[in-house]
């Protein structure tokens, strides 16, 4: 009996639910920093899209390398605020946008959700898992909220 369970803990399993049906995850990305309603929405409607919701949130470098500019808020702190969200399973730290694939595999994605921004950016995972592209909040984004306090001062 010793045997058997031990061979058990070394074989990979397949995550299920209720009864016995296997688990959507889905995965996200994104940097998240002066956290708003937009960041609110598409964590939920990317929740809403399976069973457990994995966000990769990007290192202050990689947002470094993307915007030119440090996020407001740091890496660990943006983590933070993430992995308090009920509908957010699980949190990583994104180091790259060309890992996206290697991401999607360790985690065992079945979707890619990301902004409709990036609308085609990712088709190239399609092999590895369905990738949907959600609207963003109308009227909302980080950018024009650090734009609009710079201006106040």
């Amino acid at each position: 009996m010793g045997d058997s369970l031990s061979s058990l803990v070394h074989q990979p399993r397949l995550i299920t639910i209720g009864n016995n049906f296997p688990m959507k995850r889905i995965i996200t990305f994104g940097t998240f920093d002066v956290f708003h309603v937009g960041h609110i929405n598409i964590l939920e409607r990317a929740a809403a899209l399976g069973d457990f919701l994995i966000v990769g949130v990007s290192s202050d470098k990689l947002n470094f390398s993307k915007k030119n500019r440090y996020p407001i808020y740091n890496e660990d702190d943006r983590k933070k605020i993430i992995s308090s969200m009920k509908f957010v399973d699980e949190v990583f730290l994104e180091e790259s946008l060309e890992l996206k694939l290697e991401y999607i595999k360790k985690y065992n994605a079945d979707i890619l959700v990301m902004g409709d921004d990036w609308e085609g950016r990712f088709d190239w995972v399609k092999p590895a898992c369905k990738v949907i592209y959600l609207p963003r909040t109308p009227s909302i984004s980080t950018t024009e909220i650090i734009e609009v306090v710079k201006a106040i001062k």
